[in-house]
């Protein structure tokens, strides 16, 4: 009985001490050599001053210049439909045909009225000849030669009239062709011959688009309207569209008037031939902007940018190769050979910047050279 308390202290001692002899080696490793002192690992780069090309990419819409719903202007009932749905036509085509009869007969009709009033005229400009020969021999009186002049103005005011009636009926007659305002493609139809058509019908005879040249509808940020209007001041800037492997180049047609204060963006419209009819009305594109080239810009790999709770950042290293952390703005992204690089203000050219290994850094930290990244050339 008296055995079986030292065992148990003699057993508790044992697992003390291996205990301590596993723990002793890592408990002094930490204390000389501690992972806060291990400088970390990164890559950096020399941030660069060069000119740069500006081009800005946008999502944009692509949009026609001119669309017309053709509707007819007068009640009427289709006599022949000259075109297919999806048929390119150009300006000035016939379109449609109204059944004429009705005002084919009124034009016909006046115009024999109006050759009625010219046979009335020319009766009465002999008669008033033949007054004044009379009056001047004194066989009629004064008032025989106001009355010839009378008549005769009454004539020339009847004709007058019906020439007007004659123009009237022309044009309800013309109301019943009906032929293409514009250049373009024609939509859906909707009307066949032997349909009756209103002025007032709610659906178009058909609605035609013109399809080249076309534009395309896009915003920008407002900080790029001052040198947007400076560039269309100097000549129109150039825009393009890349579909697949074709590259279609345009140029910068409108800027809005105002800016959109919900958004903070502009309006902006790029017009490009589309002879080969790429672009299609209501798709979406892919639209890049020539801005022109910004002198000594600084220009850094966009890896090198952090974003913090006050804005963006970039970490430069020190002689001492510890790290700064210095504020930067972020004017846009440009591609080089392939590569994104951040164009910034707030940093000078020349000054080596963590681009990888910057997540897990702290101002102050010390750091050590993995590699050098150099800047691609344009």
């Amino acid at each position: 009985m008296s055995r079986r308390p030292v065992f148990y202290l003699v057993g508790v001692s044992l697992a003390a001490l291996i205990a301590y002899a596993a723990f002793k080696p890592a408990v002094s490793g930490d204390k000389n050599s501690g992972a806060g002192d291990r400088p970390s690992q990164i890559s950096s780069v020399l941030s660069q001053a060069d000119d740069v090309t500006l081009q800005v990419e946008a999502q944009g819409t692509v949009t026609a210049l001119n669309t017309v719903e053709l509707r007819p202007q007068v009640s009427s009932t289709v006599r022949e439909v000259h075109i297919k749905e999806g048929q390119e036509v150009r300006a000035g085509q016939l379109l449609f045909s109204l059944d004429t009869r009705a005002d084919a007969a009124k034009v016909a009709q006046t115009a024999a009225e109006l050759t009625q009033e010219k046979a009335k005229l020319a009766d009465a400009e002999r008669s008033l000849k033949r007054t004044r020969e009379l009056m001047g021999q004194g066989f009629v009186s004064q008032s025989a030669l106001d009355t010839a002049q009378t008549t005769l103005d009454s004539s020339r005011a009847s004709v007058a009239a019906k020439q007007a009636s004659l123009e009237a009926t022309r044009v309800g007659l013309a109301y019943q062709t009906l032929t293409a305002p514009l250049s373009g493609r024609t939509g859906a139809i909707d009307i066949h011959p032997g349909s009756l058509v209103q002025p007032s019908m709610a659906a178009p005879l058909v609605t035609l688009t013109q399809t080249d040249p076309i534009a395309v509808a896009f915003t920008l940020p407002e900080r790029e309207l001052n040198r947007l209007l400076a560039l269309q001041a100097a000549g129109p800037a150039e825009a393009a569209v890349q579909l697949g492997n074709e590259r279609i180049v345009g140029k910068l047609s409108f800027i809005d008037n105002t800016v959109n204060s919900e958004s903070g963006t502009v309006r902006l419209k790029a017009e490009f031939p589309n002879t080969k009819h790429l672009l299609w009305p209501g798709a979406f594109v892919r639209i890049t902007l020539n801005l022109g080239v910004e002198k000594n810009a600084v220009i850094l790999p966009s890896s090198a940018l952090q974003t913090g709770p006050k804005g963006q950042f970039v970490y430069v290293v020190e002689p001492d190769q510890t790290v700064k952390m210095l504020p930067v703005q972020l004017k846009r992204v440009i591609t080089r050979e392939g590569k994104q690089f951040a164009v910034i203000d707030g940093l000078p050219g020349g000054r080596k910047v963590v681009a990888e290994g910057g997540q897990n850094l702290r101002p102050g930290a010390k750091v050590s050279e993995g590699s050098n990244e150099k800047l691609a050339k344009s």
